[in-house]
């Protein structure tokens, strides 16, 4: 599931993401969904951060990554890992609870809002390389 939310991201950073959720540090959870049949369904991966662009209380507690499987959008199941992130981040003394996604992720950003997540800020990310990708300068 982490591969379909982020196809971009090696599968031996995702292993060492993995490995951080799950040894017990107490700034971070994974909550997960699971099907009748014992199989998971979806995940939601939360994590308490000092500050959050937006928000105006500290610390914050994050949505860090979330997925549904498609066949089980819109039957409530995202809305149960985030009230069950909510909660948890209500118990580590949070107030708020923010969250981002990229622009063009139109499911994304509606089911955000549809939780009463609301827009605060968009932004845009540029890069450029400075050196050639085989290691000389740019020209």
């Amino acid at each position: 599931m982490r591969e379909a939310l982020w196809p971009d991201c090696p599968l031996h950073e995702h292993r060492a993401e993995m490995e951080a959720y799950f040894t017990g540090r107490p700034e971070i959870a994974t909550f997960v969904a699971v099907r009748p049949d014992g199989e998971l369904g979806g995940f939601l991966e939360a994590s308490i951060r000092p500050l959050a662009d937006g928000c105006v209380t500290q610390p914050v507690g994050y949505i860090e990554g979330w997925y549904v499987d498609p066949d089980l959008r819109r039957q409530g199941v995202g809305a149960r890992l985030v009230a069950t992130a909510e909660a948890w981040a209500r118990a580590q003394g949070c107030q708020e609870m923010a969250s981002d996604s990229v622009i063009g992720n139109e499911v994304g950003l509606e089911a955000h809002k549809a939780l009463g997540y609301v827009d605060v800020e968009r932004v845009v990310r540029f890069q450029k390389w400075l050196v050639d990708r085989e290691g000389g300068d740019c020209a």
